[in-house]
């Protein structure tokens, strides 16, 4: 018997400055409320779901960049929605910025949360790709400080949750075929992906054009090359001045399309995944015990940047 698990996106259009906590929160019950209307099992939202994407600007002000962020979860801001989720049978994905405490120490994370359909968080997710630039570059029209802002999580681990194995990524993740591949090796047969992009790249401005395609693709190639279903959800439209991707979708382990999202709104939309449909790949062509060949791999792991030559070209071993 097949498991099939009805994923919802919970995309969200601008989250303004000035927008309250319980002003989003609303929205992300009443995307809830339509996903239960059609039969949903798990509803995934976009990146830092809570506030406006606030690496776009340069805060020195401590206390004015901690209000961006969340040190529990749930909070009292957030508790509407664990327990609407907990009276319909609803589990969830959020993404949101997160203030830790560590050894007596603070730390800030880009995080995503896995919320299973009685309430309870079931997978934790801190983003490892961070992108972007540390100082104050002037010369950009917005800012991108997410190395400032957050530090790199640890890994991607998997979660039994949902009748199959599910993994989380955030973002600039979705980019790097590692992140599909550390997860694929584990098993899994669902990734979760929260993002925010902004349509202009200001260090590569070519690339604007470009944007919605690069999205998709990388979706699509993470699906199929390790046989497992992708849910991508973005934060989108203009927000702060700033235009940012919609595309949000659903991708088969074939690297089909199953569902999108075709505003830069808040838009739900739906499909019924059939977990056992992994295997149709992960049994074949990206069956990894059979097919795969680590000891050519090394240089991976082993090397962080490409290897030059005086004259710039790279430099082969």
């Amino acid at each position: 018997m097949s498991r099939y698990v009805n994923v919802a996106m919970g995309q969200l259009g601008p989250i303004q400055r000035n927008d309250s906590r319980p002003q989003v929160v609303a929205r992300l019950c009443e995307l809830m409320r339509q996903a239960h209307a059609l039969g949903a099992h798990l509803i995934v939202y976009p990146e830092l779901a809570l506030t406006t994407f606030f690496p776009r600007w340069y805060i020195e002000d401590e206390h004015d960049l901690n209000q961006f962020y969340e040190r529990d979860m749930p909070n009292l801001a957030t508790e509407p929605l664990f327990s609407l989720a907990r009276s319909l049978g609803v589990g969830f994905y959020l993404g949101y910025a997160e203030l830790a405490q560590e050894a007596g120490c603070q730390m800030r994370y880009n995080t995503s949360i896995l919320v299973d359909r009685a309430g309870q968080i079931v997978g934790k997710y801190r983003k490892v790709h961070l992108p972007g630039h540390r100082d104050h570059e002037p010369w950009r029209r917005f800012q991108h400080l997410e190395k400032r802002y957050f530090s790199p999580g640890p890994g991607f681990g998997v979660t039994r949750a949902f009748g199959g194995v599910v993994g989380m990524a955030l973002c600039n993740d979705r980019r790097w075929p590692e992140t599909y591949r550390v997860m694929g090796l584990q098993g899994v047969e669902l990734v979760l992906i929260g993002y925010n992009t902004p349509v202009h790249n200001a260090p590569a401005p070519e690339h604007d054009d470009l944007s919605l395609f690069h999205n998709q693709l990388s979706l699509q190639a993470g699906a199929y090359q390790n046989g497992t279903w992708v849910v991508g959800v973005a934060k989108a439209g203009l927000e702060e001045g700033v235009d940012s991707i919609g595309g949000s979708c659903i991708v088969a382990p074939s690297g089909e399309v199953m569902a999108r999202c075709h505003t830069k709104g808040d838009e739900m939309a739906i499909a019924r995944i059939d977990l056992d449909f992994c295997a149709v790949y992960q049994r074949t062509t990206f069956n990894f015990d059979l097919h795969r060949q680590p000891q050519a791999y090394g240089m991976i792991v082993q090397r962080k940047g490409q290897t030059l030559a005086a004259d710039g070209t790279p430099l082969g071993e």
